[in-house]
C-alpha cells in the first residue's frame, strides 16, 4: 500500500491545473505556433450548430494573423450556414461535395430580398463581396460538403438573418463569432 503525502497530493493537484492551463493557452496562443501543423490535430467544434464541423486553421484571433483567416467547414447533409452577411471579403474552395450558394447582393436595399441559387461543387470555387447576404447550403443527401474559406479583415463581425426579407437594421450582430469567443481579448476602455 502507498501512502500519499499532502506534498504528493498539491503536487498532482498543481501539474493538472497546469496542463488544463497550458492546453486551453495553447490553443488562443499568439506565439509559439509551429509553422507546420497537421490539420486533423487541430481543435474542430460545431458550435452548437448539429451538422458543421469548423476548424480555424489560421486565425486571427487563435493565431495573431492580421490579414487574413482561413478555416475548413465540413457540412453534414442537409446542414447550413444561417443567412448573414459581413463586412469583409470571403472566398471558398469547394473540396469535396456539392450543395447551393444562396446569395442576394441587395445591399444597397433595405434588405436582403430574394437570393439567387448557384450549384457548387467539388474543385468549384466562388466569393462573397462584402456585405453582401448569403448563405451556404449541402443540398447533397448523402455526402459531406466540405470547404476551406478565407475571409479577410479578421476578426469577422456577422449580421444573421432570420430569413431574406428581414430588413438590415433588424439583422443580429454576432461578435466575437463564436470560434473567436474562447480566444477573444477586449482590452477594457479605461475611461
Amino acid at each position: 500500500m502507498i501512502k500519499s503525502s499532502p506534498f504528493c497530493s498539491l503536487l498532482l493537484i498543481f501539474v493538472l491545473i497546469s496542463s488544463i492551463t497550458s492546453s486551453k493557452a495553447s490553443i488562443c496562443s499568439k506565439n509559439g505556433i509551429p509553422l507546420v501543423r497537421n490539420i486533423s490535430e487541430l481543435p474542430q467544434s460545431d458550435y452548437g450548430r448539429g451538422g458543421l464541423s469548423h476548424i480555424t486553421v489560421a486565425g486571427s484571433v487563435l493565431h495573431g494573423m492580421k490579414e487574413v483567416e482561413i478555416w475548413l467547414q465540413t457540412f453534414s447533409p442537409g446542414s447550413r450556414t444561417p443567412i448573414h452577411r459581413h463586412s469583409c471579403e470571403e472566398v471558398f474552395v469547394v473540396l469535396k461535395g456539392s450543395g447551393t450558394l444562396l446569395i442576394a447582393s441587395n445591399s444597397h436595399e433595405k434588405q436582403p430580398g430574394k437570393p439567387q441559387e448557384f450549384p457548387i461543387f467539388s474543385n468549384s470555387t466562388f466569393h462573397i463581396p462584402m456585405n453582401d447576404a448569403h448563405q451556404v447550403w449541402n443540398t447533397n443527401a448523402y455526402d459531406d460538403l466540405q470547404v476551406l474559406v478565407v475571409i479577410s479583415r479578421p476578426p469577422v463581425k456577422v449580421f444573421m438573418y432570420e430569413d431574406w426579407f428581414m430588413p438590415h437594421t433588424a439583422a443580429k450582430l454576432k461578435y466575437p463569432y463564436y470560434w473567436d469567443e474562447d480566444c477573444f481579448y477586449s482590452p477594457k476602455d479605461e475611461l
